[in-house]
């Protein structure tokens, strides 16, 4: 065995800047040598500093080096490009430099869609076609904390109508477009759509006991993968010296780097290449909490198919200064020019900037002519692969330091580099046809991110998006569909719950495979059908057909796949009523609390078909 100093000379490292660290060599292996050399080149020569002689804490020493070890082989490029890359940016934000400079914004290219007309269903069954070519990724690192929930978001309900939870809505979604895509080309293919679950330390384990505990809700467990993202050394200067672990001594500090690490992730899995050979053409990414995206997704795989997108941003109309990102073409003096989400505290001021003296304002539409990101991607396969062959997936980064005052020399609290799922087309050539969908608000986007506290402080007029707003929207939604259907549905009333003013539509649900597209939700009613204010309707099952029917009650109805309902005549009962619920009442569990309501289960009419036939309710 060489001896601790030859390895020192051989590694360059002096001894006299490092004293702890020559003392403890012998301990590390050469590998580790090399990680503590490239530390100290680094300038990271802090970290050892209270290193105490051989013998004290080895086992925690040699326990740093695997974290280090962690850190750099999980970053594309290693420890030392993240060293780099936080000095630039670090530098760049002191200096206060705009990342926009020399850009002047445009309208992009993309398609405009409104429900139910010829157009939307005409995208909506090409969608519904090209759906068993598609793999889809759920970006679901977070936890509930910010919403007041201790469990992982995905765990929430949706709805409490029947209780179903995000995971479960998600995976039964990609199942009905399986099976309806199968059924619209005659079976030629009867492939599984790929799901893919991005999760991190805080959601791994929980993410996998819920899919578990649950028979992966019906999805075949070869169909679903889990890649963990890790998390990225944090920076305690402008120097991007790292932080040590206020717990622990021998630790670098550690916080999340973002969901733009998806596609890192995806490129080391070796997944991307093995859809690729398998027929895939398109990934579709998407988001945590919004229990509205499917209803978007057909119509808008159907757009990135019809125009040959690359990249398809899933957007909704957005009002100007709306807190909400634009989706903008930003064309560079040097030519060169993207399509990319501009934050909307960022937009207003580059308009202004560029010749538009009033900077971020509406248009003809009554909407501004940069519509909303929701960061739902659709992306071609082909084309992804090759760029990430390039990049390795890493995503152009940015960093937000909270400074202690305007000399910007000392930070308040750590900070860490992050990146954005969203800002992947920042690095693609300008032959690539990047455009965008616009769906109607309603239908496309009611994501879930607010504690009852926050949410009620919202103006009036502006989104909650909150769990009280996101249950109330996917009745709204379901409502206006069936509205759009034929369906004769009472106006919503107002009504107050955790300080928040939501319009109170009658409680209506089904599970995705009754009617995940337009079309096949107008297949199942027939007639005059009307529902009252106070109704709640649940179907569970997919032959279930609404004929005539006027309800003004509580209606659950649960079928096996074999069994054809006909539903009809007049059903009144005395029916479910919302009753308020204290967000502070800490004896009604969190999941309820924090949407201000919970149903009181008066009367109802509930039938289970679980034999194959043909059946008949009528009243």
């Amino acid at each position: 065995m060489e001896s601790a100093t030859q390895a020192l000379s051989k590694l360059n490292i002096n001894g006299d800047s490092v004293p702890n660290l020559q003392k403890n060599l012998s301990l590390f292996s050469p590998e580790q040598i090399e990680l503590a050399k490239m530390l100290v080149e680094m300038g990271q020569s802090h970290l050892f500093q209270h290193w105490p002689e051989p013998g004290v804490d080895d086992e925690e020493k040699k326990a740093f080096f695997d974290q280090v070890a962690l850190l750099n082989s999980s970053y594309p490029g290693g420890l030392a490009s993240y060293i780099k890359t936080a000095r630039e940016l670090l530098a760049d934000s002191k200096a206060g430099k705009n990342p926009f400079d020399g850009f002047t914004p445009s309208v992009p290219i993309g398609e405009n869609l409104n429900f139910g007309d010829e157009n939307f269903i005409k995208f909506e069954e090409a969608g519904v076609r090209e759906a068993q070519n598609a793999a889809f990724v759920l970006v679901a690192g977070g936890l509930g904390e910010r919403l007041g929930y201790n469990g992982i978001k995905v765990a929430l309900p949706m709805e409490t109508t029947t209780g179903t939870c995000f995971l479960q809505h998600y995976i039964e979604s990609i199942l009905a477009l399986q099976e309806a895509s199968c059924r619209l080309t005659q079976g030629k293919y009867e492939r599984d759509i790929p799901f893919v679950i991005m999760t991190s330390d805080d959601t791994h384990a929980r993410t996998l006991q819920l899919l578990e505990s649950n028979s992966y809700f019906g999805m075949k467990p070869s169909q679903v993968n889990l890649l963990k993202q890790e998390k990225v050394a944090c920076l305690e200067d402008n120097d991007a010296r790292l932080a040590g672990d206020p717990q622990n001594k021998y630790r670098i500090q550690t916080k999340p780097h973002g969901h733009g690490d998806v596609h890192s992730l995806l490129y080391s899995s070796g997944l991307l290449n093995k859809w690729i050979d398998a027929g895939l053409r398109w990934i579709l990414f998407f988001q945590d909490t919004n229990g509205l995206l499917f209803k978007a997704i057909p119509a808008s795989l159907g757009v990135s198919a019809t125009k040959q997108y690359h990249v398809n941003s899933l957007a909704v109309p957005r009002k100007a200064k709306e807190a909400i990102g634009g989706i903008t073409r930003l064309t560079h003096a040097d030519g060169r020019s993207m399509v990319i989400n501009v934050e909307y505290n960022q937009l207003d001021p580059l308009l202004r900037a560029t010749g538009h003296p009033d900077g971020d304002v509406n248009c003809e539409t009554g909407y501004s002519p940069f519509p909303g990101n929701i960061n739902q991607l659709i992306l071609e396969l082909g084309p992804y692969i090759e760029e990430l062959k390039k990049t390795g997936g890493a995503i152009k980064e940015f960093v937000n330091p909270k400074y202690k005052d305007s000399s910007k020399t000392s930070f308040k609290s750590s900070t860490r580099l992050e990146c954005m799922m969203q800002d992947y087309p920042k690095t693609l050539p300008p032959s690539a046809r990047v455009g965008f969908t616009v769906m109607n608000t309603w239908l496309a986007y009611a994501p879930v991110k607010s504690n009852p506290e926050d949410a009620a402080k919202v103006p009036k007029g502006n989104p909650y998006h909150s769990a009280t707003s996101g249950e109330m929207a996917i009745y709204r939604a379901n409502s206006l569909i069936l509205r759009k259907v034929g369906v004769k549905v009472d106006d919503p009333v107002q009504q107050v719950f955790n300080g928040q003013e939501v319009e109170v539509w009658p409680c209506i649900t089904w599970n995705p495979k009754w009617g995940l597209t337009f079309s096949e939700v107008k297949s199942k009613v027939s007639g005059s059908c009307s529902i009252s204010q106070r109704s709640v309707m649940a179907i569970k099952g997919v032959n279930v057909f609404l004929e005539d029917l006027s309800l003004d009650g509580a209606l659950v109805i649960k079928s096996v796949d074999e069994a054809e309902v006909r539903i009809g005549g007049s059903l009144r009962n005395k029916g479910w009523i919302l009753e308020n619920v204290d967000y502070k009442d800490t004896s009604v569990p969190e999941e309820i609390r924090i949407r201000g309501f919970r149903f009181n289960k008066i009367e109802q009419l509930e039938k289970h078909y679980s034999e194959p036939g043909k059946f008949d309710l009528k009243a």
